[in-house]
């Protein structure tokens, strides 16, 4: 009988945000994925845990997922962990679930911490419907492709972005949203520095420091009436 996939999310940050099922999977299972091992091992041995770890991400994908397959088909369970939060959401881990479902073999999902949720939780930004971009293009002209499309669909939209890059990619937003659009910058979440950053994005531009750390996550929502209202 072949092995399962276990598809465990981990903190985004705040070591404590685990679940007891995913601590007691990563216990269990014969191998973990991981995209950074040294992260990956300061959360094990802060649970007394201790498993073999291999790499697994976008630039050594195509050779790690036969060798995944393989473990699965001797019976061993694998266990697969992103840097932080959720695997498959915006990282390599999809291409393995995909191929393992064609496989006929096992995937199972232990749920977690996301950015993605955690960020549109906090924002205060509408939550009855977003759009999730996972990270922009690189190139001006398609950032603004990819933003114009989806903003119209008056949805909260929601992306991912690096801190090198943030400045840069508000003053492109400053450039095709209506003055009013209210923007969220969520960064450093549930650790000591977390912050929440509210407002048109000309004021969160002059708000931010010169130099920012940690992982940002961005929120826009230009929907102003209210939702929860059913007839």
């Amino acid at each position: 009988m072949a092995g399962v996939l276990y598809v465990v999310s981990t903190p985004i940050g705040n070591l404590k945000d685990i679940t007891i099922r995913a601590l007691d999977v990563l216990k269990d299972v014969s191998l973990i994925l991981c995209e950074d091992t040294r992260r990956t091992k300061i959360l094990l041995v802060n649970y007394n845990i201790s498993k073999p770890l291999t790499s697994f991400y976008e630039q050594n994908r195509l050779k790690k997922i036969p060798l995944v397959i393989e473990e699965l088909k001797k019976g061993n369970d694998v266990a697969i962990v992103s840097e932080a939060g959720t695997p498959g959401i915006s990282d390599p881990g999809f291409f393995l679930i995909e191929k393992v479902i064609e496989e006929k073999m096992n995937v199972t999902v232990i749920p977690g911490v996301s950015a993605v949720i955690t960020a549109l939780t906090g924002s205060g930004l509408p939550t009855d419907g977003f759009v999730f971009l996972g990270f922009l293009p690189r190139k001006k002209g398609k950032i603004k492709k990819v933003l114009n499309k989806f903003i119209d669909l008056k949805k909260t939209t929601v992306f991912y972005e690096s801190p090198y890059r943030i400045k840069r990619t508000l003053e492109i937003l400053t450039e095709i949203l209506p003055g009013d659009t209210r923007v969220v910058i969520a960064r450093e979440m549930t650790k000591k520095f977390e912050e929440f950053i509210r407002g048109k994005v000309s004021d969160i531009i002059s708000k931010l420091p010169e130099k920012i750390l940690g992982e940002i996550t961005v929120l826009i929502s230009e929907q102003d009436e209210r939702i929860f209202n059913k007839e």
